[in-house]
């Protein structure tokens, strides 16, 4: 199935369009929300991976319906060393099934589901991880892709 197509600003509001990652593996994590306890713990895990994202010629970007100005506080106390996307009309969020219903501390409300979709080179989606755990979910991202990339 082909990967929905974006043109979204990053933290430093240079903006990334997906078609030009095309002969290029891609993960986008989407989160809930800059600076909160488990957004955090996802985003430095996949910070201290970068290097080994790298190695295997993969594209990390983390989406959420945070402003630029948001993601810009949140990359740089943090030390993030890969792009945040802003989707503020939350369209990408969206057209990836990565909005939906939540509960938390016994309400439910609509809000950002903490997914990960995994985009082949031909722009194709690869996996999609609807159960994630931040503090162990990079771990599991790379698991995979190494079987898959190394193994070609």
């Amino acid at each position: 199935m082909p990967a929905p197509d974006f043109s979204l600003p990053d933290q430093d509001q240079k903006i990334h369009t997906l078609t030009d990652y095309r002969g290029k593996w891609v993960v986008i994590y989407f989160y809930p929300k800059d600076d909160t306890p488990g957004c955090t713990k996802e985003a430095c895990s996949f910070r201290d991976a970068a290097e080994e994202f790298k190695k295997l010629g993969v594209t990390v970007f983390g989406i959420s319906k945070d402003p630029v100005s948001s993601h810009s506080k949140f990359a740089g106390k943090h030390h993030l060393n890969f792009p945040l996307l802003a989707d503020t009309s939350k369209d990408t969020i969206k057209a990836y099934g990565a909005w939906g219903q939540k509960k938390f501390m016994g309400r439910e409300f609509e809000g950002t589901l903490r997914m990960t979709v995994v985009i082949n080179p031909d722009g194709d989606i690869f996996k999609v991880y609807d159960q994630v755990n931040p503090l162990t979910h990079t771990a599991e991202v790379l698991r995979d892709l190494r079987s898959v990339l190394i193994s070609e």
